[in-house]
């Protein structure tokens, strides 16, 4: 079974019970989509939602008239509002019908490649011949099997607003150094140099964790895995309509990207509230916001 599918609910349940659920998602879907794949083949995408916002989605295609054959099935959890409005590239994955979003934010430090959500969308826009506007926001969300809560870290009004001053201009620098400009180049450098030494002075006296207050990078051997250590601005806990299991849904501020994550209870270490922290790992997905144009 899927990894991930404990996040969404799905965890303490057998291979018989889950190959009834897989069942009930076709039968019941709350929505079908169909689109031309790569292939010149119709693909059939059956989604069941099992909360507000997070569900099971089958892909698959018809052999006849009436024969389904599912390719593969993925758990998926929807975020709210948009995360960021960089352009984002979209390539197929080698081995099935799926995609991968790719996209360059600075004020993460890394290119964010994330698992596509509405593959349908992109796939009919596509075949229809319309092209993605440059302004495509996309809404990232992510599932997580594993997380703890940590305490915040103490900061006055002064060092926040300090912080954010220099997110900002570091966003501005990162942008220019990309464009070849080298004096932004340089002076990156020297920071980077610069907060190496501080940092290899305060870790000898405090906690590392206590030292960097949030990050977003890349985890394992996954493109589209990452490990997150951000505040908590939202929380609220759901039940799974199927499992009547609990999880959890975040909303947590990554160097300044927000976006929602889920965790099922079982896997949630501490208690969520407004200022602590979520440390953890997720599988990031996202949904492509796109106007279309011909």
């Amino acid at each position: 079974m899927h990894k991930y599918l404990q996040a969404i609910g799905f965890k303490n349940i057998t291979k018989e019970e889950f190959d009834d659920i897989l069942d009930k998602t076709i039968e019941e879907a709350s929505q079908i989509f169909n689109a031309i794949g790569s292939e010149e083949t119709e693909i059939v995408e059956f989604r069941k939602m099992y909360s507000k916002n997070f569900g099971l989605s089958i892909v698959g295609e018809y052999v006849d008239d009436e024969t389904f054959r599912m390719e593969y099935y993925f758990p998926f959890f929807l975020g709210k509002g948009q995360t960021t409005e960089e352009k984002a590239e979209i390539e197929k994955h080698a081995d099935k019908e799926a995609y991968a979003g790719i996209c360059e934010d600075y004020r993460v430090g890394v290119t964010l490649i994330f698992y596509l959500q509405n593959m349908t969308d992109f796939l009919n826009a596509k075949y229809i011949g319309r092209a993605i506007r440059a302004n495509t926001s996309v809404t990232l969300s992510g599932l997580s099997t594993e997380g703890k809560i940590l305490f915040p870290v103490n900061k006055t009004e002064q060092q926040i607003s300090n912080t954010k001053k220099y997110s900002q201009a570091r966003v501005q620098q990162i942008a220019k150094a990309r464009e070849g400009d080298e004096e932004a180049i340089e002076k990156l450098t020297l920071e980077d140099m610069d907060i190496y030494t501080k940092l290899s002075k305060r870790v000898l006296k405090e906690d590392i964790l206590s030292i960097v207050d949030t990050y977003f990078m890349p985890y394992g051997i996954e493109s589209d895995q990452y490990s997150v250590l951000g505040e908590i601005k939202d929380f609220e806990w759901i039940e799974n309509e199927s499992s009547k299991e609990k999880v959890c849904r975040l909303n947590v501020d990554c160097n300044n990207l927000e976006f929602d994550l889920i965790i099922n209870e079982d896997d949630l270490m501490g208690e969520p509230a407004l200022g602590r922290r979520f440390k953890g790992n997720i599988w990031l997905q996202g949904q492509l916001n796109y106007n279309m144009e011909l």
